[in-house]
Parts: structure tokens; sequence; C-alpha cells
């Protein structure tokens, strides 16, 4: 892809989050990835087509990258979206680890542009096009699953397939799984005129692990219970302080979605007996 060179600054940034791929007859396939920049700033990179990058290239979570790239402006009005130029993306070093569980390093970039509450962010996303947060919701009350079409649209997959016969791309490369089913977590925040909220989940992690249980032999009710188990039972278990990563739609600026969720262990996490663990 080609991006004007007066045009292009260089982003260094803390990848926090990428969704679950999405095929696309213009881009092959679709990633949206996200972080925070040194000073905690959110930034959206699309498109960024994940599986075509080199080995050198393909970026962990909680690992910093650099990449020349230019804002979107004419395309989406949402201001953390920037267009990269691939070519350019750099990865630096290894991934943050999480220091004993709780996430300390971590949390200095993530946390230092912490909203209150979803319905905060929205109130922003009004005055500013604020499209990317993070806060703690104040109750997690359950994950949803319900069935999904098993495959992406005919019509849609025979477009794909005739736009790669006719540009320059890697024709073998075949669209991402789809996962048949829709997962959405229910909360609340700590905010007064929060009532409640549902939003889906499209963390690529979400459907890595769907995937790696029916490659493992899992039936679907079995990957999914797994799936729930891990993003349910474990990521939002009372033992983590869990926060969720959200951003906005490109179709549709007002529709929320989780992005993937940060959950470092509670400070004084104690046993059934009292004991700090």
């Amino acid at each position: 892809m080609s991006i004007r060179s007066h045009t292009r600054k260089t982003l260094k940034v803390l990848i926090t989050v990428k969704t679950y791929p999405i095929p696309s007859t213009k881009y092959d396939e679709l990633v949206c990835t996200a972080g925070v920049t040194e000073d905690g700033k959110f930034v959206r990179l699309y498109p960024i087509n994940f599986r075509e990058l080199s080995d050198e290239q393909q970026y962990q979570k909680y690992q910093w990258i650099e990449v020349e790239a230019q804002k979107h402006e004419s395309t989406d009005i949402r201001k953390e979206s920037y267009r990269p130029d691939t070519k350019t993306l750099r990865v630096i070093g290894d991934a943050i680890p999480t220091n004993s569980g709780n996430w300390d390093e971590r949390k200095q970039f993530i946390l230092k542009n912490e909203a209150l509450s979803l319905d905060e962010l929205k109130r922003q996303s009004k005055e500013d096009q604020t499209s990317l947060g993070i806060f703690k919701p104040r109750n997690i009350k359950k994950l949803e699953v319900s069935d999904d079409h098993v495959d992406w649209d005919a019509k849609f997959l025979a477009e794909l397939k005739q736009s790669r016969l006719w540009e320059d791309r890697k024709v073998s490369l075949r669209p991402p799984r789809k996962v048949p089913h829709k997962f959405h977590y229910t909360f609340d925040c700590n905010d007064d005129l929060c009532n409640g909220h549902r939003l889906s989940i499209h963390d690529w992690e979400l459907g890595r692990l769907y995937w790696k249980m029916i490659d493992e032999g899992k039936t679907d009710t079995e990957a999914v219970q797994l799936v729930r188990r891990k993003f349910f039972d474990d990521i939002c278990s009372d033992r983590n302080d869990t926060y969720f990563f959200v951003g906005t739609m490109k179709d549709s600026y007002s529709a929320w979605i989780v992005l993937g969720a940060f959950y470092p262990k509670k400070q004084d996490t104690r046993d059934l007996f009292g004991f700090t663990q």
C-alpha cells in the first residue's frame, strides 16, 4: 500500500488487542489492531493483514512496535484511527511479562487514560469522536453464547475469490475460519447513569481458542464450554481486577464492542482460609 511520505508519522505502540480477522474483498482480510503510545494514548491500526506479515513482523500482545502511518481522516473520523504502512512495521523487543501476575509494567502504560465507565466513553465519543478506551466494569454478570452462521456469506466469498484472481494478492490465502457462534458480555459500570450493557466480543484469542479446541478433537459444545471457562470463569474471576478494552465499529460509530480484556491479579488475593496467595 502506498502512503505519501509527507503525510506519514512514526508511531510507537504497545499492542493491547487484535480483533478476529474478517475477510475483505479490498484487503484480503481485516484485523483491527489497537494499542497505546508511551503516554497512554490509544491508537487503532488498520487494515493489517496479519497472516501476510513476515515472521519477524508478527507481533504479540503487550509487545512494542514501530510503524509509519497516516490518519484515515477522509474515510474514518475516529480520532485514534491510523492507516499503517506495513512494509515499515518493526517489532521492538519481547512482550512485557506479567511480573508474577500483577502486570505492573503493563499497567503504567495501559491505565494512564483509564475511563470511569463505558458510559463515560460514550459521552466522550459525542464530543470528540473518541472510539477506543479501557475501563473496569463494576459487575460482569455473564457471558452469553448464541448460534451464528457457520460460514461467511456465499455471495461475499464469491466476490472475494474473484477479486483475488484479478489483483496482485496471494490467491492461495484462504479466508479465516468463521466461528459459528456469537459471544457477548453483560455487565454494569461504575457510573450512576449506567443502565447495564451487553457487548459482543471480537477478541482474536477467543476465536483462536475455539478453533484450537476443535482441532484437538473437541466437539462444538465442548469447545464453547472451554471458551466460557477461559473468558468468564477465569478472566472475569474475583481473583482478578478485570478491565475491558472497547472500541466502536467503523460502519457504526455508536456501536461499541469488547476488543479484549486486561486482567491483572488483585494485589491481595486470599484463599478460603484467609491466607494471601
